[in-house]
């Protein structure tokens, strides 16, 4: 099976020049890597049949790889000569009608027990939760898919009932987009889905066919009265013996604040928590509230926002453009890498709502609660590290918690040989075991690792670190000022 190709002995070889001069910000000038980027909205992570990965997004775009770095484009938009789904407009058309929409939302593709690829598909008026999921089915992952219809509809209007034989209620009751669908340790398929109006829910699925196995909504998780939460994602780790449920929090729109969380459980259906130990089911907004982002932004351990790197004097990459409301995540774990990955989209600054996937390996610290790496993925692997080669100038990202438009833009610290940290932030490190960090810093321990990475805007590797704070749930990442030079 053809998997992403790790260039282990190029990273193994690096190693870091622990000077702050500025002659030594950059070594011998590495081979810069490469990306063929995509924009694919909302992008669900799958294995195709090939060994290559997909990602399936709104609007029917498809785009797959086989190297997580270097994507190319499977279809872009809808239109009825597209090979996923042939006479779209014709084959899915009581979806289109009953959202008053011409196009799909955030689908998930996934191959289940019967060999077979599963496309879950959604359709939303867009300024009303007026909605419907589906599926479709497929013997290959780029297609053709099959229509099997509608299985769930919200937005009922006047006195016809909802799916659960009520009258639909927008505060309460689910917007039935964003699916995504996984299978627990006992073999169980479910179903978890839902954005802003009523909030995310749950539902037991049939592990072999993918459809319901009974009708309604299932069972609320969290959110409630519009809060601005979306794009459930859940992933098992068996080492940690939980799932852990990433969320979407804020708007997609580059001044929405869109933002990456994450929260777990024993069990797939819930209940919830995050590192702070509140459970997820408390998170909702007030009776008759709608947007409450003050409300929601207590909630859920926080891994990522906007986020800018500054340019420092003596670097390459000057002109430098950050990131803005990286979100709707997926996520990959690789048994043959033995690496995680989230896969998300994000906009950037002073770019209007272009946007670009982007792929980052991830981490579980010694909580047990994920972390994500700095800078994006490039085949580098955890490897063990000599303190001497990690003292030195790091520029900070502190994701905070809060839900905020505006990227966060890193500040200087320096790791010192005695275990300080000084800078814009006081405290203390140490290098725990061959590469797992612990930072303490204005009263907040976090946990996480050192690794060497890319840093694509100043054409050099370079130490960084990333770590969170399983009290706050706030995040930190690092990225070292001084490149790493080749043997």
């Amino acid at each position: 099976m053809k998997k992403v190709v790790v260039c282990a002995l190029l990273l193994l070889s690096l190693t870091v020049t622990a000077c702050t001069k500025k002659e030594n910000l950059k070594a011998d000038k590495p081979v810069e890597k490469e990306f063929a980027e995509v924009s694919v909205h909302d992008p669900s992570i799958v294995e195709g049949e090939d060994g290559s990965y997909y990602i399936f997004g709104s609007h029917l775009a498809v785009a797959k790889t086989d190297d997580l770095m270097n994507w190319t484009y499977v279809n872009q938009g809808i239109k009825n000569d597209n090979e996923i789904v042939p006479n779209v407009y014709s084959v899915m058309k009581d979806a289109f009608e009953w959202s008053h929409s011409n196009t799909f939302w955030a689908p998930d593709v996934a191959k289940l027990n019967d060999g077979k690829y599963h496309f879950y598909y959604c359709n939303c008026q867009g300024d009303m939760p007026v909605s419907c999921l589906g599926t479709a089915v497929s013997d290959g992952v780029a297609g053709p898919y099959t229509n099997e219809g509608l299985m769930l509809r919200s937005g009922m209007g006047g006195s016809e009932k909802d799916e659960d034989g009520n009258l639909y209620q927008a505060a309460t009751d689910p917007n039935v987009v964003d699916p995504n669908v996984f299978y627990d340790t006992d073999g169980r398929l479910w179903m978890i889905y839902g954005s802003y109006s009523g909030g995310i829910f749950i539902k037991e699925m049939d592990p072999e066919t993918g459809f319901q196995l009974e009708k309604g909504y299932g069972e609320k998780l969290l959110g409630g009265n519009h809060l601005r939460i979306e794009a459930p994602y859940v992933i098992y780790n068996e080492d940690t013996g939980y799932y852990y449920l990433f969320l979407s929090f804020g708007g997609l729109d580059s001044d929405g604040g869109y933002n990456i969380r994450v929260c777990r459980s024993e069990n797939p259906n819930g209940p919830y928590v995050d590192s702070m130990g509140q459970e997820m089911t408390d998170c909702k907004g007030a009776y008759g509230s709608a947007f409450d982002d003050v409300a929601a932004a207590q909630y859920g351990t926080k891994l990522m926002g906007g986020y800018r790197f500054d340019w420092m004097e003596g670097e390459e990459g000057e002109n430098r453009k950050g990131y803005l409301s990286p979100g709707h995540n997926s996520c990959l774990y690789d048994e043959e890498l033995g690496k995680y990955f989230i896969i998300y989209h994000t906009r950037f600054e002073n770019s209007g709502e272009e946007h670009q996937v982007r792929v980052h390996q991830m981490f579980f610290n010694e909580d047990g609660w994920p972390v994500i790496a700095p800078y994006r993925y490039t085949e580098e692997i955890l490897a063990p590290c000599d303190k001497k080669e990690l003292t030195g100038t790091y520029k900070l990202i502190n994701h905070g918690r809060d839900i905020s438009a505006q990227a966060k833009v890193s500040e200087e610290i320096e790791l010192k040989k005695n275990g300080e940290i000084s800078g814009t932030h006081e405290g203390t490190w140490r290098l725990v075991g061959d590469y797992n960090i612990e930072i303490s810093m204005d009263g907040d321990t976090y946990k996480g690792v050192f690794l060497k990475q890319w840093d694509e805007d100043g054409k050099k590797y370079v130490m960084t670190f990333t770590a969170l704070c399983s009290e706050t749930g706030v995040s930190i990442w690092g990225s070292g000022l001084n490149a790493l030079e080749l043997e």
